[in-house]
């Protein structure tokens, strides 16, 4: 069993401030890295409640904790939190919630399913590969246009209209459904920069659109602050700008005061912040960084439900 090392897992747990008998939600569980600590932090009474919208995560963590009792996994999206913690909190007052976002090892590891531009395997990229459409299914369809602002918002990607533009020239030759050939589609339109193959902003791109990431983070944050219980804690780990730009705009946003309400002479009660920051952004020491080179671009940030 592959256990995916949990990246920032000592900031993380002073930053949720575990109590013993305390319900937790690991809303992106993995490989149970995380999960795995919080347990350890947890007593017999605590509870943790995990969900994942990849059937391969969950199949895991069923085998890694199988003699788990305080543990429950779910398979959900994190966009379904609120739905997921009404059906199996039990009522449970939530003293935490975790996001720890992006792709994990395993999938980029495991060729089929088409997340890593170093493996070829079938194009898919689905977190879950039971729904939605494959990276290959939109590639055949998409308007050059599309395929341009998708790889510019969500990839950074400053060659995005040529690369769009090789796409579809290499379409009209022969499906793409493979990552080894989108790969040398975007390495022969684009420069290598700073080291990085040139696909890797193409494929975080592609990626992000068919799982409909920023979505899924605007849902689940704003079903996590509904559902934490007050002084309850919220941790999200993010990996690259966009992730973390959508993460402190949301955090500084619930813990302000309505802009416009806080003009009236009595502010109503729902204009109050409800989210207080705790520290700034983290990122990994350098030492972890050397232990598990996929955390140098991690930064956690942290915030309280306020009353």
């Amino acid at each position: 069993m592959d256990e995916h090392i949990p990246v920032l897992a000592r900031e993380v747990l002073e930053g949720l401030a575990p109590v013993a008998d305390g319900l937790y939600i690991d809303a992106t569980f993995g490989r149970g890295g995380h999960t795995a600590r919080i347990l350890e932090a947890l007593g017999g009474e605590g509870r943790v409640l995990a969900l994942d919208r990849d059937p391969a995560a969950i199949a895991a963590g069923r085998v890694r904790f199988a003699s788990e009792v305080r543990l429950a996994l779910v398979h959900a999206p994190f966009a379904d939190l609120r739905q997921v913690v009404h059906d199996h909190a039990r009522d449970r007052p939530v003293a935490g919630v975790l996001f720890d976002l992006g792709v994990s090892s395993p999938q980029l590891d495991e060729a089929a399913r088409g997340f890593s531009f170093s493996k070829d395997g079938p194009l898919d990229m689905r977190m879950d590969p039971t729904r939605g459409e494959p990276v290959a299914a939109w590639l055949a369809r998409a308007a050059v246009d599309e395929m341009r602002e998708v790889i510019a918002s969500f990839g950074e990607e400053r060659f995005a209209r040529r690369i769009a533009q090789a796409i579809a020239a290499e379409r009209a030759r022969a499906p793409i459904e493979r990552t080894a050939r989108l790969a040398a589609i975007v390495a022969a339109a684009v420069r290598t920069r700073d080291g990085k193959h040139p696909a890797t902003r193409t494929f975080q791109a592609l990626r992000m659109y068919v799982n409909d990431e920023p979505g899924q983070l605007a849902r689940g944050l704003a079903a996590a602050v509904d559902v934490l219980a007050p002084r309850g804690r919220l941790a999200v780990i993010s990996f690259h700008s966009l992730e973390d730009r959508l993460t402190k705009d949301f955090m500084r946003r619930e813990s302000s005061l309505d802009p416009v309400l806080a003009r009236l002479p009595v502010p109503p009660p729902h204009a109050a912040p409800r989210l207080r920051l705790v520290g700034g952004k983290h990122r990994a020491s350098a030492a972890e960084v050397a232990a598990n080179p996929r955390a140098r671009s991690a930064v956690l940030r942290v915030a309280e439900r306020v009353a």
